[in-house]
């Protein structure tokens, strides 16, 4: 349930409510908005039903939230969009986060050009992975810890905070010294244990939805973390896969404003997966930034012929300047700006 209190609620009153929830066996969690403090009492039914919170001093009146994702709901928020900042950069609202990078790390070379080149052009945020989930057990798996040290020194060369995929748990702690932001890739939006450590870890976390995964799965999903107090949690739509063959997955359009609607969380997009090819992220980007998304992670490499994997549809980086500048005037038809440095 949502407990909402009065705008005239002091402090005293409104730990008064924090105590009584915690003592009824729930997790309170609280949400101070420029007008409306709310407590959420997320837990058993039995627990919550025992509250008996209605007329209690500095009580306005109590929400029940019905939806199952309960801290992920734009009930909780009481209508308002999540706004956070990462080092810096806010993402949210009218903030449009760029984030560009390529697929994974493969040299010291490779990592600091295209940091330099997105930097310049205007990105939020440096993506590249250190480990990489792939199909083949025989594929290229990343460079794990040397790949986490070159990002390191893009990060101190470039200033960008860093975004990057955590797979396993034992690879938490050197990930959380260098990601500002951790990726949970679509393969592991189930892996339910991963997600609740990187709740407890308090790293804003980008969460990928699943290719066959339905928008309630990917907001229970966000659940995970947000339980765990975390409540820098980017949503992204990457593609689901469907009956279509001549691109990799289908690009979810619709989850945009769905989402929205759904959920307080920003939602960001992926069209390098979704596509597969270089040729389709320029119309795919231009149509996630119109139809208001709150940002875009995107694969760009200086010679994407030479990529170790996803060449085909990693940006060339001597383009990006102009990729950015084209999405940031189609996210101001939705009333965004790029957010800045």
């Amino acid at each position: 349930m949502m407990i909402v209190m009065k705008p005239t609620a002091t402090d005293e009153e409104l730990q008064a409510v924090l105590d009584r929830v915690e003592a009824a066996g729930a997790r309170a969690h609280l949400s101070r908005g420029e007008e409306v403090t709310v407590v959420g009492a997320i837990g058993d039914r039995e627990h919550i039903a025992r509250l008996e919170l209605e007329g209690f001093p500095g009580v306005d009146r109590i929400v029940p939230i019905l939806k199952p994702y309960k801290l992920a709901s734009t009930q909780f928020k009481h209508g308002v969009r999540s706004v956070f900042e990462i080092a810096g950069r806010k993402v949210g609202g009218q903030h449009f986060t760029m984030i560009a990078g390529p697929c994974t790390v493969e040299s010291r070379a490779q990592t600091l050009e295209t940091a330099r080149t997105v930097r310049d052009a205007g990105a939020t945020l440096f993506r590249g992975g250190a480990y990489k989930p792939r199909t083949s057990p025989y594929a290229f798996q990343g460079l794990g810890q040397e790949g986490l040290r070159l990002l390191q020194e893009a990060k101190d060369e470039t200033g960008l905070p860093i975004v990057t995929e955590l797979l396993d748990l034992r690879d938490l702690d050197q990930v959380l010294e260098v990601a500002d932001v951790i990726q949970i890739g679509a393969r592991s939006m189930n892996n339910y244990t991963l997600l609740a450590e990187v709740g407890r870890s308090g790293r804003p976390a980008l969460l990928k939805r699943g290719p066959a995964s339905t928008l309630e799965e990917l907001l229970m999903a966000a659940e995970y973390i947000l339980k765990e107090g975390n409540e820098a949690v980017m949503l992204c739509e990457r593609g689901i896969r469907t009956f279509e063959t001549a691109y990799r997955y289908t690009l979810d359009l619709t989850a945009v404003p769905v989402l929205k609607q759904l959920s307080h969380l920003p939602v960001i997009v992926d069209p390098s997966h979704a596509a597969g090819r270089r040729d389709l992220v320029m119309p795919l980007s231009l149509a996630a930034a119109a139809v208001g998304a709150d940002g875009i992670i995107v694969e760009v490499h200086p010679r994407p012929e030479e990529a170790i994997c996803d060449g085909p549809q990693a940006l060339v980086a001597d383009e990006f300047a102009d990729y950015v500048e084209r999405v940031q005037a189609a996210a101001a038809l939705a009333g965004k700006a790029l957010s800045p440095v």
